[in-house]
């Protein structure tokens, strides 16, 4: 079982091996002045509380995209995010702090964008949790969608990434081949073929095997049902068994 996070948030050490906003965030938490520095002997950071910092961060943000911020969103955030009972207040706080501080969500987004540069799909992940948060409400308001497409630009993906990861969340005339990242012309064989590897690529067990928090896990699994509901539509509509 993967350790949860939050028993790990309790002193400076866990922010300055973090640095950047995200380090000086959880040091207004843990009531702390975090300074960022180099060589500092805490080691790499650690990569669970990296990923599920900039997700409490980058939520907190968003939630003020649309000028309002919702009891639906907060609980959205907590359906990604295990958080025991006995850490809630901890969480609240962070999700407070990051909506308050005076860090951009850019500069959030850039830490975790050059933390995970190398692995796409765990960025990818990132998008997945924002767009669970702010389609929430049952929409994805104008101005979230701005917001998730520019964090999706700091993390260096392009356009067309954006729409196939956009069209998990957001219902359009051909978000079954988009999802899949397929094209109409190919083969039932090939299809199918297609739809076996992104399955294998997207499982939640590849997240556990990675030593991943278990939000990113939820995020994946989510994931593979997206994938899997666009492959039953094409399924349906070529008649495939």
């Amino acid at each position: 079982m993967i350790q949860s996070i939050w028993g790990k948030l309790g002193g400076a050490g866990i922010g300055l091996a973090l640095g950047g906003p995200i380090g000086a965030l959880l040091g207004g938490v843990a009531g702390h002045v975090l300074i960022d520095r180099d060589g500092a002997p805490f080691g790499k950071p650690p990569r669970d509380v990296l990923f599920t910092m900039g997700l409490v961060a980058l939520a907190a943000k968003m939630a003020k995209a649309d000028g309002v911020v919702v009891d639906v969103e907060v609980r959205a955030f907590e359906q990604i995010v295990e958080v025991p009972e006995s850490e809630h207040n901890k969480v609240e706080r962070l999700f407070n702090l990051a909506m308050q501080t005076s860090d951009g969500f850019e500069a959030y987004a850039r830490q975790i964008g050059d933390a995970f540069k190398e692995e796409p799909a765990l960025l990818e992940d990132v998008l997945d949790g924002l767009f669970h948060i702010a389609k929430a409400d049952e929409a994805v308001h104008e101005a979230e969608y701005a917001y998730l497409k520019d964090v999706a630009t700091i993390f260096a993906f392009s356009d067309k990434d954006f729409e196939r990861i956009a069209a998990r969340h957001v219902r359009r005339p051909d978000d079954p081949y988009l999802i899949l990242k397929a094209d109409r012309s190919m083969s039932d064989e090939e299809l199918k073929r297609h739809y076996r590897r992104l399955v294998a690529e997207n499982h939640p067990d590849r997240e556990i095997a990675r030593g991943l928090p278990p939000e990113a896990v939820k995020i994946a699994t989510e994931r593979v049902a997206a994938i899997n509901a666009a492959w039953e539509r094409i399924a349906a509509e070529r008649n495939l068994r």
